[in-house]
């Protein structure tokens, strides 16, 4: 084996242990290559806690993400070696030349046993899921953007983990579990406990109450008059002219027909009965809401 060759094999051996370092810690997929955005910005923040150095996300990407058949420069192995508690770049080779296959005569044996090694390892180790949230208004089905959801992760065995919806309104997060059990919860939001199995998990869009007490109490109480004003232009936008809603009453008491006004009326007064009503279900064409059911608990 080539100095370049072997050098870059003692690399690869130090990537495994920075991954095997950052999952004491952090939640992560198991190999490095993997890694994403909010990854990447946790290991630059465990990397300067723990050794006071940094690398760039471009310098991630160039070394971590990519194959590359050169090294960084040795201030950086040096750094990343003291990350995974060596010395040194030169000590932690020192203490894996073992890793190194010695002889000629058995390299192709070497190999062969390492390519044993590494597929036994890809075939065995835990499976890494990429869950993808994304949350929308339970009425209007629109994207939650103007609000981050608060996002409470509640992992078998383990504290809680905490994350906010990014600017699309989603939420990624990476696991071996088969599956996630959260809590979503915001101001203008209903608190919500969300359970769901990687099997039916794709791009999974998750329907949230708004808690449009809250919200139009914020608007009355600030007297926020063009907020509230914008709020029921966009419903007014959203439900068709002629869409049916229809209330229905607990106990067999019978359903009450609702204009479309009247309607908008209701969810947009801050009285109490706002915080209790739950939308049964409800039908869209073309962009509006055309047919409505719900109740007042």
């Amino acid at each position: 084996m080539s100095i370049e060759k072997t050098d870059i094999f003692y690399f690869e051996l130090l990537k495994k242990e920075i991954v095997t370092t950052f999952l004491k810690t952090h939640s992560a997929p198991n190999t490095i290559e993997e890694w994403k955005g909010e990854d990447i910005v946790l290991f630059q923040e465990d990397l300067f806690e723990k050794v006071k150095g940094k690398v760039s996300e471009k310098w991630f990407y160039t070394y971590c993400k990519n194959s590359t058949d050169k090294l960084p420069r040795i201030d950086i192995l040096n750094l990343l070696s003291k990350y995974v508690e060596y010395l040194n770049w030169n000590d932690f080779v020192n203490q894996h030349e073992k890793s190194l296959p010695k002889k000629n005569n058995y390299t192709k044996l070497g190999a062969l046993i390492i390519g044993i090694c590494l597929m036994s390892w890809y075939f065995f180790q835990p499976k890494t899921h990429d869950y993808v949230f994304c949350f929308v208004d339970h009425i209007t089905d629109t994207p939650i953007t103007k609000t981050n959801l608060d996002i409470t992760i509640l992992p078998l065995n383990e504290s809680p983990l905490y994350f906010k919806t990014d600017t699309t309104g989603c939420f990624r997060y990476s696991t071996s579990e088969d599956q996630i059990t959260f809590v979503v919860s915001s101001p203008y939001h209903k608190t919500d406990t969300i359970k769901r199995t990687f099997a039916s998990n794709n791009n999974s869009t998750v329907r949230i109450a708004s808690d449009d007490y809250s919200l139009m109490l914020d608007y009355y109480a600030n007297n926020n008059i063009k907020d509230w004003k914008a709020h029921k232009a966009n419903l007014d936008n959203l439900i068709d002219d002629k869409v049916e809603i229809y209330r229905f009453y607990g106990n067999r008491l019978g359903v009450e027909i609702y204009s479309k006004m009247s309607f908008i009326q209701l969810i947009s007064t801050p009285t109490k009965s706002l915080e209790r009503i739950k939308i049964l279900d409800k039908s869209i064409r073309n962009g509006k809401i055309v047919k409505l059911k719900f109740i007042v608990k």
